[in-house]
């Protein structure tokens, strides 16, 4: 059945944008068939790390989702913490993907949990608390499956136990860490198959889903992906 759009959402890329990061070309194009699934049109703005910093900030203002995206490490990691945070804190329809997905956990790992040396090793090798880690077998154009924990929110917008994404990227939340993320309000709801972390998401938040591997990518293929629906549904519903 073809939907007729009745709306424009706007939607905040928070990244620094370049034409050579596969993920930053699929995403426009995701984002397109996502909102003719839920029967809207997307309009995008990319909105660069370091335009975030100062006074700056009130730019994420007026857009119905924020979208944390792949290419880390980010020109101003202070600069994606604080659209993490915004988006946390103000009920904004969120997404983070790959370098997202670690920035979230830094930001909450910060601002929620009192971990104010949480770091990513890639950006700080000499972290005295790193929390974003090395993989132990880096997913570099991969594909692997994972596990989606039973009544999460993954589990409903996928409608199965399982699924099979595409990666590429060499960290991940470090594995001594991981029990963090049990029982809090931003909790695991994904994981590989020794059990690794792919997919975490925030309770009592309108949409607050982040992803270490790449939906995005499924555009490549012109598939709308399962995630990336949910997140233009709720960014409509904002």
């Amino acid at each position: 059945m073809i939907r007729v759009a009745t709306s424009t959402v706007r939607i905040a890329l928070v990244g620094d944008h370049s034409p050579d990061v596969k993920a930053h070309a699929a995403i426009p194009k995701a984002l397109t068939l996502a909102a003719g699934t839920v029967g809207t049109e997307v309009s995008v703005e990319w909105l660069p790390t370091q335009a975030l910093l100062g006074n700056d900030l009130k730019r994420l203002g007026g857009f119905q989702g924020i979208w944390c995206v792949p290419g880390s490490p980010y020109v101003s990691m202070e600069g994606a913490l604080r659209a993490v945070r915004f988006a946390r804190e103000r009920m904004v329809p969120f997404l983070g993907t790959c370098g997202g997905f670690q920035h979230t956990l830094i930001e909450y790992g910060r601002s929620v949990l009192a971990l104010t040396e949480a770091d990513h090793a890639e950006s700080n090798p000499s972290a005295s608390f790193a929390l974003i880690a090395p993989l132990s077998c880096p997913l570099r154009e991969t594909v692997a499956r994972i596990h989606l924990r039973p009544g999460s929110r993954a589990e409903v917008i996928y409608g199965q136990p399982e699924t099979i994404e595409t990666f590429n990227c060499g960290y991940g939340l470090n594995p001594e860490h991981q029990t963090l993320f049990s029982n809090g309000a931003l909790r695991i709801s994904g994981v590989a198959d020794d059990g690794s972390v792919r997919i975490v998401e925030l309770q009592d938040h309108a949409f607050f889903l982040a992803a270490l591997f790449q939906p995005e990518r499924s555009a490549e293929r012109n598939h709308s992906h399962p995630p990336i629906v949910a997140f233009a549904r709720a960014a409509l519903a904002a």
